[in-house]
């Protein structure tokens, strides 16, 4: 894929996927119920911490180029679409420079809801692994605004099934560290988090 060893890079996540695919890491099949714990985690986040769910979220993984791929890809998006009808949810993909496909998902404006964007994200990934391509998963992203608008993300890594907090300075690529392991601490009892925070890879360009 001829991506760099760069922690400080979304291309750092990258290189965590080269290893499962090539056998250096067991690769951990998507968890629902490590997922879900993010509709009842946003709660706390909500009351105790007056961070809000900011109606987008978003499953990335490498896409293969194929006709079977594709057609996969094809009724996810039916499946996805079809989930999220009744909610308005709205569904938009995108591929990235690095060769990665973004599904996006959208709540209507004004009515997020943390349950039917967990809902459209799990169909995602369960149509990746029942089309066989479940190693190609990378990672889901839930989008947050704290009390000042600005935004943070809380990221599922599949290949680890667990959680960290992501959380972008300003408008250049840096991150604020010291915010997400406060906010690793505050809700550790909430989702299962990533113990080695080397692994807290940053995801730069999120489009949510």
């Amino acid at each position: 894929m001829g991506l760099p060893d760069d922690p400080t890079d979304r291309r750092g996540l990258a290189v965590g996927l080269l290893d499962a695919l090539t056998g250096r890491h067991q690769v951990k099949g998507p968890a629902p119920e490590k997922l879900f714990a993010i509709t009842t985690a946003y709660i706390t986040l909500q009351s105790e911490h007056q961070i809000d769910p900011a109606g987008a979220a978003a499953i990335v993984f490498q896409k293969l180029e194929n006709s079977e791929f594709e057609a996969t890809m094809r009724e996810m998006e039916e499946v996805v679409t079809a989930t999220g009808g009744q909610s308005g949810t709205l569904v938009q993909s995108k591929d990235d420079e690095y060769g990665y496909r973004w599904m996006v998902l959208r709540n209507p404006d004004g009515a997020p809801s943390i349950e039917d964007l967990a809902v459209g994200i799990n169909a995602v990934s369960s149509s990746i692994e029942m089309g066989g391509h479940g190693e190609r998963l990378l990672c889901a992203v839930f989008a947050f605004r704290d009390a000042q608008r600005r935004k943070l993300y809380f990221i599922y890594n599949y290949k680890r099934g667990f959680w960290y907090p992501f959380v972008p300075a300003g408008g250049s690529q840096e991150r604020s560290t010291e915010r997400e392991l406060q906010l690793k601490a505050q809700m550790s009892n909430e989702l299962p988090m990533e113990p080695e925070l080397g692994r807290w890879f940053p995801l730069w360009g999120i489009p949510i």
